[in-house]
């Protein structure tokens, strides 16, 4: 029999139209009505923010190669210019979608529920017009700095992202011949003002660049202002490290991030009605084309609604925030080591509370019999407790070596200061490794104990964040097993001074050879269905792109392996093509928490076996990051697991299924039970706290309703 060429482009779709699917995905949640109001602002606002960085650095790299003139097709066989081309009419598409939702669904819907945004401040009432006057010269035009663009004044630089108001003005009775101006909308001022209430207790809010244009002509006295548009640039901020030419990898950094505020222009926004003239003067000055201009019916930059989200007094329009429960465990036996050492511990966040892991550091900080602290530190929050613990750690002598990554994107300068930090508290920071981006989540705490050095160890699939552990899902399990300590060790020993064990016992790492381990698996299951043996694979990510693990499991799909895939994200996977996708069904969950936890299981025969990591199946995890993968290997976490994976390919509400023809649909609720997993797993998890804390409660968990044939 011949052998089949799985690579063909035609089994594959590009990364960024995938990517692009899926923020489409999220708009969907802000314009289904089922949704609470507010959430549906919120989602709305997590799709401009979202496009914002994939033009920053997806579309950004796409306009680098073009410009070097590389050629080379993707694993869809799309080249650079073309993958450029698909994009613009796929974004533009997107953008009229997201005001229409907007402008046509979202303001209607609040102003019936008695808020309205006001967007023309034309439409003001008198005594409104009063106080946005007052709250302007007082609060407003003593911030802004009006700039003017002539024969001694070079056009000034826009910053990145920055919202601004060009102008047009002419000289006072100088008419027909007019200048450009600019003013920065502040973003160190509110970007929205709540105004007096109406007699009928209506709220109203206007947009800072409203009141700005309203009063302009006061920032150009001896001009009159031909008109007033906002608009906003988005640069190139794909940082580009030459690592091993750089003597100083912090201070190479830092150089590098001053110059994000003035890449090359990639996509300019512009109020709809914005002046011919005007718009000639941008497009000239950005040197952008047709394409890279998005003319937007509403306000520009929609990440504002997330700020609107935490107005008060609509708490009846949002969803009640849920509580992290407590890990039932460490319920039954406050000490954490004293726990860790009855049973391995599995941990699922937000449904379970982050704090087991920050108070993990904390008390071995303080603990006088622990030694030695190493952790690797990805993101961390604004005020991180583990950072401070980390610090107070060291200054009570404990050995104390931290793995910052420096290149965490969107993150270096805040990495940086964190570095610093520690390292002036007497800590051991290393800055990442040349040419790698340290992407494992891994804490190891060394303790002496009356029967010898006990190594306790935190792995898991999410950063070290406090913050988002509120916000994203994610699993992690605590141990003292001696064959994983000992790969922790080997793991910071690799990290620190490049000493590569020559064997490990659990954990496998990337980039050494996770790619390896995640094909042996894949085929293993392949060969399990060849000779008649039970063959599954279930797999939990964010993205799947990479062109070797697609073709094993297409292989492993036409040998008979029934594979379920669980993907946030992108998918560059085809399924129901014809003898090569037919087992393989693709799903995607968009929720109130971002899906973030990597489970991988393979049913081995009936050997059942079971993995989570920090990585996705993508080039970058396996070939260019530091990442682990851990077995899951106590039976009951194993159950656990297991049913983590069973409730989400069970869900009827939030999933949306990959289709033949690459477009995402939801599932069909007619005749299934509905089942939204988040929701499922925030009772679980209080219902346990609740039977931990008092086991004469029952077990039983509320069944799911089912519904009825439409």
């Amino acid at each position: 029999m011949a052998a089949v060429d799985y690579t063909k482009p035609e089994y594959y779709t590009n990364r960024e139209l995938s990517w692009l699917e899926f923020n489409m995905r999220i708009l969907g949640e802000a314009r289904d009505k089922a949704n609470p109001l507010f959430e549906r602002l919120k989602f709305l606002s997590i799709t401009a923010s979202n496009l914002d960085e994939f033009f920053m650095i997806r579309v950004a790299s796409l306009k680098d190669m073009v410009h070097a003139r590389y050629t080379k097709p993707d694993i869809a066989g799309l080249k650079p210019e073309a993958q450029l081309e698909l994009i613009q009419e796929k974004a533009h598409s997107l953008v009229q979608l997201q005001y229409s939702t907007y402008n046509r669904s979202l303001l209607p819907a609040l102003k019936q529920e008695g808020l309205e945004l006001v967007t023309a401040h034309e439409d003001l009432t008198k005594e409104q017009q009063e106080f946005v006057d007052r709250y302007f010269e007082e609060n407003v035009y003593p911030v802004l700095t009006p700039m003017a663009m002539d024969s001694s004044r070079p056009f000034p630089l826009i910053r990145n992202k920055s919202l601004n108001i060009g102008a047009l003005i002419s000289k006072k009775g100088e008419k027909g011949k007019s200048e450009f101006a600019t003013v920065q909308v502040p973003a160190v001022l509110p970007r929205f003002i709540e105004l007096p209430a109406s007699p009928e207790g209506h709220r109203s809010v206007i947009l800072l660049e409203e009141m700005i244009e309203r009063n302009i002509d006061k920032l150009f006295l001896n001009y009159d202002v031909v008109c007033a548009h906002p608009y906003r640039i988005m640069r190139n901020a794909d940082l580009t490290i030459d690592e091993d030419e750089a003597a100083d990898l912090l201070k190479e950094i830092q150089k590098q991030l001053k110059k994000r505020q003035w890449g090359e222009v990639i996509r300019l926004e512009i109020e709809e009605k914005m002046d011919e003239k005007l718009l000639k003067v941008l497009k000239k000055e950005f040197d952008v084309k047709s394409d890279d201009i998005y003319s937007i019916s509403g306000p520009l930059d929609l990440t504002f609604l997330m700020k609107m989200y935490r107005l008060d007094g609509f708490d009846h329009l949002k969803t009640p925030p849920y509580k992290p429960q407590p890990v039932p465990a460490l319920m039954e036996e406050p000490d954490i080591f004293a726990a860790i050492r009855k049973k391995d511990i599995l941990l699922h966040h937000p449904y379970m509370t982050f704090d087991p892991v920050v108070d993990f550091v904390r008390r071995a900080a303080k603990d006088p019999q622990v030694l030695a602290i190493k952790q690797t530190l990805y993101r961390v929050s604004g005020h991180s407790p583990i950072v401070a613990a980390l610090a107070q750690a060291a200054e009570n002598g404990k050995q104390v070596s931290v793995l910052v990554e420096l290149k965490a994107r969107f993150d270096e300068e805040n990495n940086i200061i964190w570095a610093k930090m520690l390292e002036k508290a007497g800590c051991h920071v290393i800055y990442g490794l040349v040419g790698l981006k340290t992407h494992s989540k891994i804490t190891l705490v060394v303790r002496r104990e009356e029967d010898g050095i006990r190594r306790y160890v935190h792995l898991g699939t999410g950063n070290y964040n406090d913050s988002t552990a509120k916000l994203y899902t994610d699993c992690g399990i605590m141990t003292c097993s001696e064959a994983i300590g000992e790969d922790a060790t080997a793991v910071f020993n690799m990290l620190s001074g490049y000493s590569e064990p020559k064997s490990w016992n659990r954990l496998s790492l990337a980039p050494i050879w996770l790619r390896k381990k995640f094909l042996s698996l894949i085929r293993r299951e392949t060969e399990h269905a060849r000779e008649g043996r039970p063959a599954r694979i279930i797999a939990k990510m964010n993205s799947l792109c990479d062109q070797e693990v697609i073709a094993a499991l297409y292989e492993a799909s036409a040998a008979g392996v029934k594979i379920q895939l669980i993907i946030r994200g992108i998918c560059c996977l085809k399924v129901g093509i014809p003898k090569i996708s037919e087992n393989i069904s693709v799903r995607s969950l968009v929720g109130t928490f971002l899906e973030h936890s990597r489970i991988f299981y393979f049913q081995n025969g009936g050997e059942e076996e079971l993995y989570m990591g920090s990585a996705d199946w993508m080039p970058r995890n396996l070939d260019k990051r530091v990442e682990i993968l851990f077995p899951v290997e106590d039976a009951d976490l194993k159950k656990e697991v297991k049913h983590i994976l069973d409730i989400q390919l069970a869900d009827t509400l939030k999933a949306h299924e990959l289709k033949p023809g690459n477009t995402y649909e939801k599932i069909d609720k007619r005749g299934k039970t509905l089942l939204c997993a988040q929701e499922y797993f925030c009772e679980e998890a209080k219902k346990r706290a609740e039977v931990t804390a008092d086991p004469a409660l029952t077990r039983v968990f509320i069944p799911a309703e089912p519904v009825e044939d439409e």
